[in-house]
């Protein structure tokens, strides 16, 4: 039964038996992790409060062959957001990320560039409604694009045509964008440069650094999240909202 050691952020965690609780870490190393922590309830847990949502923890587990939870051995904190997850807005939005990576990521499957995204979403100091909402987009595109989920907004579907920096398109059924001599339906959204602008900015800048750009277009932002909220609730078949989610028709 081997011993692992990894960089881990904490994503959520749920009761297991009266003193137990499985959590589920997101690891530098392994992937998508489910643990079992053994007396993590208990008043005077060993844990202490290592396990809080969002920190970023030092991880030590034991695994066995063919079994998807492994056995918590030692956590040591690293960095704790314990007074960010206190306000709602920041629990909601990082609560929603949690449980869109989950729903996402495969267990035990290594992806570090997945990871370094996520971290830099907590690090990003995000706190205000807007700048949380910005972090939220950046991930949900990250996510997207790291799974191959994303559509190319840069040119036509149909012709192939790069569109002009100036031009509007036209928003399809299937998420792809066609020009105005290809679009076969009137009354589609339409999705302006801004939004093809600020598609491409999140694909090229950190999570800081795109907080500073999107600061002045918060529509902008909501506009974009939504579409990138409907391709996830298309390929997972569920909506996900905060620590909710809700079953969607497609």
């Amino acid at each position: 039964m081997p011993l692992y050691e990894t960089e881990s952020i904490v994503l959520k965690s749920f009761s297991l038996a009266e003193a137990d609780r499985i959590v589920v870490f997101l690891t530098q190393d392994h992937g998508l992790v489910r643990a079992v922590a053994k007396g993590a309830k208990r008043m005077k847990s060993r844990f202490g409060s290592t396990l809080e949502p969002f920190s970023t923890v030092r991880l030590n587990y034991f695994q066995k062959e063919d079994r998807e939870l492994v056995s918590i051995q030692d956590v040591e904190l690293l960095s704790s957001c314990f007074h960010q997850a206190s306000e709602p807005a920041f629990l909601q939005t990082f609560s929603y990320i949690a449980e869109l990576l989950i729903a996402f990521a495969p267990p035990h499957d290594p992806n570090e560039t997945l990871y370094r995204m996520v971290r830099a979403c907590i690090d990003s100091g995000s706190s205000s409604e807007n700048e949380l909402a910005s972090v939220s987009l950046y991930f949900e595109l990250w996510l997207l694009r790291l799974g191959g989920y994303l559509p190319d907004w840069t040119r036509c579907r149909e012709c192939g045509r790069a569109f002009r920096g100036d031009e509007a398109a036209s928003l399809q059924s299937t998420f792809a964008l066609f020009c105005v001599d290809c679009q076969k339906a009137s009354g589609r959204t339409k999705v302006l440069p801004l939004h093809r602008e600020m598609f491409s900015n999140v694909q090229k800048l950190s999570p800081a650094a795109f907080l500073g750009f999107a600061a002045a277009y918060p529509e902008t932002v909501s506009e974009i999240s939504a579409v990138m909220k409907k391709i996830a609730a298309h390929i997972i078949g569920r909506d996900v909202v905060g620590e909710k989610s809700l079953a969607v028709k497609l």
